[in-house]
C-alpha cells in the first residue's frame, strides 16, 4: 500500500485532542485509531504489537541476521490532530497531475493559491491532497504514521539488511502530553525520530522551551450606574494583561530564534475571566526571564485591583532539545546521509514549536524530528504531496540503511 493511501484511511477517523481533558488520552476517539492501527501492525507482521491503557500503539521488526547487535533505531509519530472549529473525519480532495495554478479548497470559498504558498511551484505534476477549506486535513501527524508503517512494510516483504526496529503512535502530542507515558523501556530503542515536520528534507533537532500560563480574573460585578471605585470587570482587566506584555514580542512580529508571547484563548465577562498563553524562546535564560515578566504582569494587576484579582499559573511544556542531539551526532548525520540519498540538501532550521521528541531526548532517547512533506498545519490551508511522502518514505529507509552499514 502506497503511503498516501494509508493517509486516506487515517485521515477519515477523527482524533482530535483537548486541552481541558485531565485523562490520557485526552479524547476516546485516539482509540480508535489506535485500536485500527494495532490490527494493522499485526496483520503486516510487527512484532510485540501492544496497545495500552493511554492508546500508545507499539511494535517492532527484529534485526535481520548478523545485524542483532546493530544500533536500534525508533520511529515515532502522533495520533491527534488540533481542534478547530470543525472537527469530525476529515473531508479532503485529490488533485491528479498538479498544474501549478490555484486550487479551490471544496466550497468553502477559500483557495491554495501559490501566490500565498510558493512552495507549490516544486509540486506540478504531483497528485495534491488539500482540504475542503473547513477543517485541517489531518496529515499532521497521520502522514508520519503513514510513512512510518509503509517503511515497515517494505523492510518486512524484502530481503533488505536492517538492525532492530522499534515503532510507537502516541497521543496528545498536539497538547504537549505526546511522549510524556511512553514507555521507553517497552520501545526499546537507543535512538529515535519523530515523522512530525513539513518539507522532506528537514532534520530538525532545535525547538522552543515552551511554557503555557493560565490566568483566572475574579471581578467584582455591580449596578454600572453606581461602579464608581467598586467594579472590576474581569473581561477588560483580561485586556490589560495582554497590553502589559511587550508589544512587538508576538508571533505575528518574531521569527527564527526570537520568542515570543502568544494569546490563544480569552473568555468571560464582568465576573470571571480566563486568559490562556503560551510562551516559547530558544534561549534558556531568555526562557526564564518571559516567565518572570508574566509574573510581573500578576503583581502589577493585583496591585492595581487588589491582591486576589488575578492569579496566573505558569507550567513547562518541554524544553530545547539541541542540548541532548549534540552530544549523540550520529543521530543528524544518519539523516543527513539519508536526505542527500533522495537527492535533497538536508535543511536544519529552529523550529518554532516542539515535538515529543524534545521530550523524549530529555528523558534520555535522543530524537529528532523529520519531515513528512506536508505544509500549512493547523488551518484549512493544510496539504500534502502523495509523491513527497514517496520520498518521506525513502528518507525513513535510508536511515535504517546508514545504521544497518555502520
Amino acid at each position: 500500500m502506497e503511503a498516501y493511501e494509508r493517509l486516506i484511511r487515517y485521515i477519515g477517523i477523527d482524533t482530535v485532542s483537548d486541552e481541558e481533558s485531565e485523562t490520557t488520552p485526552s479524547t476516546p476517539c485516539q482509540f480508535d485509531l489506535s485500536r485500527a492501527l494495532e490490527r494493522e501492525m499485526r496483520e503486516m507482521g510487527l512484532q510485540d504489537v501492544y496497545l495500552d491503557d493511554h492508546a500508545y500503539v507499539y511494535g517492532k521488526i527484529p534485526a535481520t541476521a548478523g545485524l542483532e547487535n546493530a544500533a536500534k533505531i525508533g520511529f515515532i509519530a502522533h495520533l491527534d490532530t488540533v481542534t478547530t472549529g470543525k472537527n469530525g473525519p476529515a473531508q479532503y480532495r485529490m488533485v491528479p497531475d498538479y498544474d501549478g495554478g490555484p486550487v479551490a479548497l471544496g466550497d468553502s470559498g477559500l483557495t491554495l493559491d501559490p501566490a500565498t504558498f510558493p512552495h507549490l511551484k516544486n509540486m506540478v505534476g504531483e497528485t495534491l491532497i488539500t482540504t475542503d477549506g473547513t477543517m485541517v486535513l489531518g496529515a499532521d501527524d497521520k502522514a508520519g504514521i503513514a510513512e512510518i508503517l509503509t517503511m515497515c512494510e517494505h523492510l518486512l516483504q524484502s530481503d533488505r539488511p536492517h538492525g532492530p526496529i522499534s515503532v510507537c503512535f502516541t497521543p496528545d502530542e498536539e497538547i504537549g502530553h505526546g511522549a510524556a507515558l511512553l514507555d521507553l523501556e517497552r520501545f526499546g530503542a537507543e535512538l529515535a525520530y519523530t515523522a512530525d515536520g513539513s518539507a522532506v528534507g528537514e532534520i530538525e533537532y532545535e525547538t522552543f522551551n515552551a511554557a503555557s500560563a493560565k490566568w483566572e480574573i475574579e471581578g467584582v460585578s455591580v449596578h454600572p450606574g453606581s461602579a464608581k471605585d467598586v467594579m472590576i470587570n474581569a473581561a477588560r482587566v483580561a485586556t490589560e494583561i495582554d497590553h502589559l506584555l511587550p508589544a512587538n514580542e508576538r508571533p505575528r512580529d518574531t521569527e527564527g530564534y526570537q520568542g515570543f508571547y502568544h494569546l490563544t484563548d480569552l473568555a468571560g465577562d464582568v465576573s470571571h475571566a480566563k486568559v490562556q498563553y503560551i510562551i516559547r524562546d530558544h534561549d534558556s535564560a531568555r526562557f526564564e526571564e518571559r516567565k518572570e515578566i508574566m509574573r510581573g504582569v500578576e503583581k502589577t494587576i493585583n496591585a492595581r485591583y487588589g491582591a486576589q484579582v488575578a492569579k496566573v499559573t505558569i507550567t513547562d511544556q518541554y524544553r530545547n532539545m539541541r542540548q541532548v542531539i549534540e552530544e549523540h551526532p550520529e543521530v543528524v548525520e544518519a539523516a543527513r546521509a539519508a536526505i542527500r540519498g533522495v537527492g535533497l540538501e538536508p535543511v536544519s532550521n529552529p523550529i518554532r514549536g516542539g515535538t515529543d521528541g524534545a521530550q523524549l531526548s530529555f528523558r534520555g532517547l535522543p530524537c529528532p524530528n523529520l519531515g513528512t512533506g506536508g505544509y500549512s498545519f493547523h488551518g484549512p490551508y493544510e496539504h500534502i504531496s502523495a509523491q513527497q511522502m514517496d520520498k518521506a518514505v525513502r528518507v525513513l529507509e535510508g536511515i535504517v540503511d546508514w545504521f544497518a552499514k555502520r
